[in-house]
């Protein structure tokens, strides 16, 4: 996986090849563990970006890893929260 260019590839069910954008990665001091947050630019039926996270490995190959535990979504989610809120004031 080459993050400098700002895509990863993945694979869908049926191991076709998706490009998606990489939104943001960051490391966890709780966790020890790297994350990565990103789109395939589809929307869901209100409209809303699809945006995906999961662990990475850094130190290889960038291979993806599950995020396993509720401490994990969480600290995630609060990123995302994080930066919606800076977002929404950023537009008023």
């Amino acid at each position: 996986m080459n993050l400098t260019d700002g895509k990863i590839t993945i694979k869908d069910k049926d191991n076709k090849d998706i490009d998606c954008d990489v939104l943001f990665t960051f490391d966890s001091d709780k966790t020890n563990k790297s994350y990565i947050v990103f789109t395939d630019n589809t929307k869901d039926e209100e409209g809303n970006l699809k945006v995906y996270a999961n662990t990475y490995n850094k130190d290889n190959s960038g291979e993806l890893g599950l995020i396993e535990t509720e401490e994990e979504w969480n600290i995630v989610e609060q990123i995302l929260d994080s930066i919606n809120k800076k977002e929404e004031s950023d537009e008023n």
